[in-house]
């Protein structure tokens, strides 16, 4: 009896056997996601155009299995195109497509150029819209799957500018939060479309997660924190959860959601 109980229970969170494509997956926030995905797992490619990068990051677990790099620029969709028949071709059907990567140009907010407002918004948006259409076929031959979006607490929220008085190098410009909107709308839209075919879309938005290099000015950091009710700043593996969540069993009654991970930012 305890065992029928707890059988459909048992597995929720593990990614044995599911094949997790991810953008952007080398970067600050991008390797927390990959080894939390690898550590319950998950078969993992990444998708990006800087192979040396990949096994820069990744040295430490190259060797274990479950972890691939295919060549692919997010901004062309032959590109895309490729990488997801290569991902076929030597890996099988993908579970699970998670659009990561960004690019964009410019920050200050009154002296855009159109190119620059442009290529941000195609940077999130765009970006996210091109891997997603892409992927449907492979999705639909697997009979379902999974799309995780990422967007930002900038798309929800305006950014606090005295955080920026003294360091106006990392101001939050605002077609990167006009992008990120857009891929919370994105991601309901075609939660709704896709949910008559077992496809799940859903969205996660990253708070106060400032890299390594942005670390390095402690004055900067200490403003997000003392701006954040937990206190401090978001770490890589404060991400991972999220990804796992959305990534196996446990969410697939989960669609068109966006999970903010802020450490409380927006709730102020």
């Amino acid at each position: 009896m305890a065992t029928s109980l707890l059988a459909p229970y048992a597995n929720l969170f593990d990614l044995t056997g599911r094949l997790v494509l991810i953008t952007g997956g080398y970067g600050h926030l991008g390797r927390g996601m990959v080894a939390g995905l690898l550590a319950h797992g998950a078969t993992v490619v990444v998708l990006g155009r800087d192979e040396a990068r990949f096994k820069t990051t990744f040295a430490e677990v190259m060797g274990v299995g479950g972890l691939h790099f295919e060549s692919c620029d997010v901004a062309s969709t032959p590109s895309v195109q490729a990488a997801l028949a290569a991902c076929r071709k030597r890996h099988g059907l993908p579970h699970v497509l998670i659009n990561n990567a960004v690019y964009g140009a410019g920050q200050q907010p009154d002296a855009l150029t159109d190119e620059q407002f442009a290529r941000n918004l195609d940077g999130s948006a765009g970006s996210a819209y091109r891997c997603l259409r892409e992927v449907l076929p492979y999705l639909r031959e697997n009979g379902g799957g999974k799309i995780i979006n990422v967007a930002s607490m900038y798309g929800l929220v305006a950014p606090d500018f005295s955080a920026y008085d003294e360091y106006p190098q990392f101001l939050n410009p605002p077609h990167y939060g006009a992008a990120k909107a857009a891929v919370i709308q994105l991601t309901k839209y075609f939660a709704s479309y896709l949910g008559p075919e077992n496809i799940q879309v859903n969205c996660v938005s990253p708070g106060p997660f400032p890299s390594e290099s942005v670390q390095e000015t402690g004055g900067f950091v200490a403003e997000l924190q003392r701006r954040n009710p937990l206190g401090r700043i978001g770490r890589p593996e404060d991400l991972a959860g999220a990804f796992v969540y959305l990534s196996a069993a446990a969410s697939d009654f989960v669609t068109g959601h966006n999970l903010v991970v802020d450490g409380g930012w927006t709730i102020r």
